[in-house]
């Protein structure tokens, strides 16, 4: 590509809701991905991409905290482990296998809306509740653990909208999640929202609870604990990003140890959502609170005289009100094992890692279990010393996953996956994205080494995956051409990484370039391409993320490159998309880079070849945007307007973000609902 071509809705608001800044990332807009690093940890998210090539991991996955200690006749809690493993899409059978009274593994595949409207299932005991990937939503009700329920997993879920209208809801008992007298419960990775009480209530001496990377957001009451005179209740609560709640969040009432660490409490300025408190320990409670991240809070920590509450390593940005502490708590060490996480790393690490993932609940880890693994190492320890070689290895037309493990290295190759090789998985082994790298330098001017001209731009890149249903996980894929070197080459673009085919999984990468890094396309015009980008890293300069394919950016961190001569310019986005069909969104995600401030824009529009049938689009909504994009973001290409074509933003926050003009539009919350990852992916569920 040439350097020259030229669902739910949101309630009362006054202004747009806008997810917050991950203030880790985004305190300086000069940041480099490479000190990014830091804060997700190098081995954040390769552990949850490695999931879906790794068995069925998250089938044997279980509480830790509370939920973890042998007590009350219940050793751990590990939902229905050993039970039968079911998929539900339908009402009625969620119900008829979450009462039964053997345990069951329950996948949820698909929306299930209650009926009648605030409908809790009654949950037994020895069951897991789980949503496949990020396709199982509970809409308009939720579930409820009565007395002696014990050993339930309710994991990748969301769970929303059966708030009726009324903020203070005092008519509408409908919560997320209600356990009353329950014992041994993981509350995991849920998207708990807009219901009409609370989103979890933990009540009547209900104990040995776990709750952990929820996201819990738009609602009053967030997470309210105890109703009740008794001192028993023992509860973790770690992980969890609370975002435009009022208060609960959560309220700890008669409580005899509530171990609260790493949640990130976020209210949001310029919306009609304001908190009226943050963590409360009440009545005997006693509190410890660890490495937490208070952001915009009024009243971030209070207590009653009665309780104790003992505070290490939390961090408070523009709080105000009453932040307390005092009394004697407890060692939560003495019951289990836990590490912290940096207070000032845990915006990023729950914005990145908080809520549904796309590894668990899936078919696709059973299926990798039987998959065929070969090993790829320089040291010559594995099967083959080059990743080509071992793709060169996997049959034609295979029908079953081959992963190839890369173990950690320096890779100096080119790397194809052919269009006759579908369900390859690229992995690589080691314990960070970092260890295992795939490197070359070829440009787009450079002549081949046969004669046959010029590689083009596609022939540039240093991996190129043109098969369907092939992954990407836990490595990290370079092109290192040097431009200032070749100042006198035509044709500087230079491709890390090619897609050319349909339901590609790129999760935990690193994609590193100048121009043009990372080019999403499809096998030919008339076929679809969907690519979803995951916890990753993406950099480059010009164009860095372009082409014509359906592509997700999801939850990653996109950092802007200064050019070949120390200049700070350049577009993020080239889309090309074919009309009537999805172009780029970027979603959740976060815009930095050591540039200068208004040197960058989001995106523009490219029409290959002229072409006039094109509609490109781009969106960029949830994310968090550096200084350095425009106050004008979007910009024509080719003698092409872009206000002709699909450019948009939604709630985007930091300091390259701007309200709506004629130059810079903004979806309304109804377009919004239309322009969600789920439409874009259009009813496929990524690693599935």
């Amino acid at each position: 590509m040439s350097d020259n071509r030229s669902k739910a809705r949101h309630r009362r608001r006054k202004t747009a809701l806008a997810i917050g800044a991950p203030l880790a990332l985004a305190a300086a807009g000069t940041m480099a991905y490479g000190t990014v690093f830091g804060v997700f940890g190098e081995d954040a998210q390769p552990k949850a991409a490695a999931a879906g090539a790794a068995g069925a991991a998250w089938a044997d996955d279980v509480a830790d905290g509370f939920a973890s200690v042998n007590a009350l006749g219940q050793n751990g809690t590990y939902g229905g482990r050993g039970g039968k493993t079911v998929t539900v899409k339908t009402l009625a059978d969620l119900e008829k296998y979450a009462t039964a009274a053997e345990p069951y593994v329950i996948v949820v595949a698909g929306t299930i809306n209650m009926n009648p409207v605030g409908k809790e299932i009654k949950v037994a005991s020895d069951k897991t509740i789980v949503g496949s990937g990020t396709s199982g939503h509970i809409v308009g009700g939720g579930f409820f653990l009565g007395s002696g329920v014990h050993n339930v997993i309710i994991r990748n879920l969301t769970i929303r909208d059966s708030y009726q209208g009324t903020w203070n809801d005092k008519d509408h008992d409908f919560d997320a999640v209600q356990m009353d007298g329950a014992h041994h419960v993981w509350i995991d990775h849920n998207d708990l929202r807009h219901m009409a009480d609370g989103l979890i209530d933990s009540r009547k001496d209900t104990t040995y609870v776990t709750v952990s990377w929820n996201k819990l957001s738009q609602n009053n009451k967030t997470f309210g604990i105890g109703w009740t005179t008794n001192t028993t209740a023992d509860l973790t609560i770690h992980h969890n990003w609370i975002r435009e709640t009022e208060q609960r969040n959560p309220s700890t009432d008669n409580v005899a140890h509530a171990h609260l660490y790493n949640n990130f409490l976020e209210d949001v300025s310029g919306t009609d959502i304001t908190s009226s408190y943050g963590n409360y320990a009440r009545g005997n409670t006693k509190m410890v609170l660890e490495n937490s991240y208070f952001q915009g809070m009024r009243n971030p920590v209070t207590k009653d005289a009665t309780a104790a509450l003992v505070q290490r390593g939390n961090v408070f940005s523009g709080t105000s009100g009453r932040n307390e502490s005092g009394g004697t708590a407890f060692d939560p060490k003495s019951y289990y094992a836990y590490t912290l996480d940096k207070a000032t790393d845990v915006p990023a690490l729950l914005k990145s890692g908080a809520g549904p993932r796309s590894s668990i609940g899936t078919t696709s880890t059973a299926k990798a279990a039987a998959a065929t693994t070969l090993t790829v190492a320089k040291d010559g320890s594995g099967q083959y010393t080059s990743v080509q070689k071992a793709v060169d290895a996997v049959p034609a037309n295979n029908s079953s996953r081959v992963v190839i493990s890369v173990k950690p290295g320096v890779y100096r190759e080119v790397v194809k996956v052919p269009a006759n090789k579908p369900h390859v998985t690229i992995q690589g082994s080691g314990a960070s994205r970092k260890d295992t790298t795939i490197v070359y330098g070829n440009a787009a001017g450079m002549q081949k080494p046969d004669g046959s001209g010029t590689y083009g731009t596609p022939g540039s890149a240093t991996m190129s995956i043109q098969s369907d249903d092939s992954q990407v996980r836990n490595l990290t894929v370079t092109n290192d051409f040097d431009e200032a070197a070749n100042q006198s080459l035509s044709g500087h673009q230079a491709v890390a990484l090619l897609t050319q085919a349909d339901r590609i999984v790129l999760d935990g990468v690193i994609v590193n370039g100048d121009q043009d890094t990372l080019e999403l396309e499809t096998a030919a015009k008339d076929k679809l391409g969907r690519v979803y980008v995951s916890n990753s890293y993406v950099t480059g300069n010009v164009d860095f993320i372009f082409g014509r394919a359906t592509v997700v950016v999801d939850k990653s961190v996109i950092t802007l490159k200064k050019r070949w001569n120390g200049t700070s310019a350049g577009y993020i986005t080239a889309p090309s998309t074919p009309a009537n069909r999805k172009g780029i969104l970027i979603n959740r995600s976060t815009v930095n880079g050591d540039v200068s401030n208004a040197s960058f824009f989001l995106g523009r529009n490219w029409h290959p070849g002229g072409d006039t049938t094109v509609d490109p689009q781009t969106t960029v909504r949830n994310s968090t945007l550096s200084a350095a994009i425009k106050s004008t973001p979007w910009s024509d290409m080719g003698g092409f307007s872009w206000k002709d074509d699909r450019f948009a933003e939604y709630k985007n926050t930091g300091a390259g973000a701007g309200s709506s003009s004629s130059n810079r539009p903004q979806l309304t919350d109804a377009q919004a609902a239309d322009q969600e990852v789920a439409d874009w992916l259009g009813g496929w569920t990524p690693g599935a």
